[in-house]
């Protein structure tokens, strides 16, 4: 079943599209991400109070603390006077970012003796302690407790400082759900249903009128190339042979233009890979919000690639779902 031509040949819509999305996407932004930071914020702020507990409001910072709760550097880093980025504590204190990096994750280094593990933290915890934002922390210097409402007050401020480093992937999550959120309403009100990618073995056997999520699709000619390439939907339509594809649409939401015309030959690999496996009869599309000009639908529309705008759904009706 192929699909029909959506947008990509429609050069005389691509710019009032272009300046509907943008329209739709800053409508978007002022509406919801202050919502979503302050959910972020709110979260943040409950973990850095159980880092000030674990810790004795940051003057017990230990080998063993950071070992049982690794997650806690990146709100150390945070309490610092400058806040100091991952790569600058990594390069301060001699360790390596792939280390930092781990135990932010709430992850234990492998590969790594318990010995090597305790001197590198050591040296970590050097460097935290003689950069604690004292102005901030102002018990410390005093050797006291905080009261209640300075300590609320100190994990507000780092807290904020965490957020703001996090700003972007707040963004880019609410964005996905967002996005998903109006596929899933358009296809459930046309009976479809979804499925687990967990319980997808093969998503050309997917049953006809179901989709899911985040779907790894293997690609590559021989088993020794083979490489799994995430999909954000994919859709089984009514079967009209037995070789049917489900439909591929990666959600694609932007808050400028630089970022999507740097990153606009990733589709591209994706659909190349996609057709050397399995024909030319797989159908791959973007569904996109946000800020993409005619360069980027130029260049999506010579390599095959059609797309949907989020701001006008109705478009779905065309691919006979």
């Amino acid at each position: 079943m192929e699909a029909p031509c959506i947008n990509k040949n429609r050069t005389e819509l691509w710019k009032t599209d272009a300046l509907k999305s943008v329209d739709y996407y800053n409508e978007w932004f002022m509406s919801f991400a202050p919502k979503a930071f302050c959910d972020a914020r709110r979260g943040l702020i409950d973990k850095v109070q159980q880092v000030m507990q674990e810790t004795a409001y940051l003057s017990q910072i230990t080998v063993e603390n950071i070992k049982q709760h690794p997650g806690m550097l990146s709100i150390l880093r945070m309490a610092t006077a400058p806040p100091l980025a991952l790569d600058r504590l990594a390069g301060l204190s001699h360790t390596s970012r792939s280390l930092i990096k781990r135990l932010e994750e709430n992850k234990q280094p492998s590969r790594i003796s318990e010995a090597e593990l305790a001197s590198h933290l050591n040296r970590i915890i050097d460097i935290l302690q003689k950069l604690l934002d004292v102005d901030m922390l102002s018990w410390l210097p005093k050797e006291t407790t905080p009261g209640k409402h300075e300590a609320l007050r100190s994990a507000s401020i780092i807290a904020d400082r965490l957020c703001s480093t996090l700003a972007d992937p707040i963004i880019r999550n609410e964005q996905e759900a967002r996005q998903l959120r109006a596929i899933s309403a358009y296809l459930e009100t046309r009976g479809y249903t979804f499925l687990k990618p967990d319980d997808v073995e093969d998503f050309r056997q997917m049953p006809e009128h179901t989709f899911t999520y985040h779907l790894n699709i293997p690609v590559g000619l021989s088993a020794e190339l083979r490489v799994n390439i995430p999909i954000d939907v994919a859709i089984m339509r009514e079967r009209q042979s037995e070789c049917n594809y489900p439909l591929l649409i990666e959600c694609k939401s932007a808050g400028d233009f630089a970022n999507t015309n740097k990153r606009r030959k990733e589709e591209a690999i994706k659909i190349y890979q996609l057709r050397a496996t399995y024909g030319n009869d797989i159908i791959f599309m973007l569904f996109l919000c946000g800020y993409f000009d005619t360069s980027y639908l130029g260049y999506e529309a010579s390599e095959g690639i059609d797309w949907i705008w989020e701001h006008r759904m109705e478009d779905f009706d065309k691919l006979n779902l």
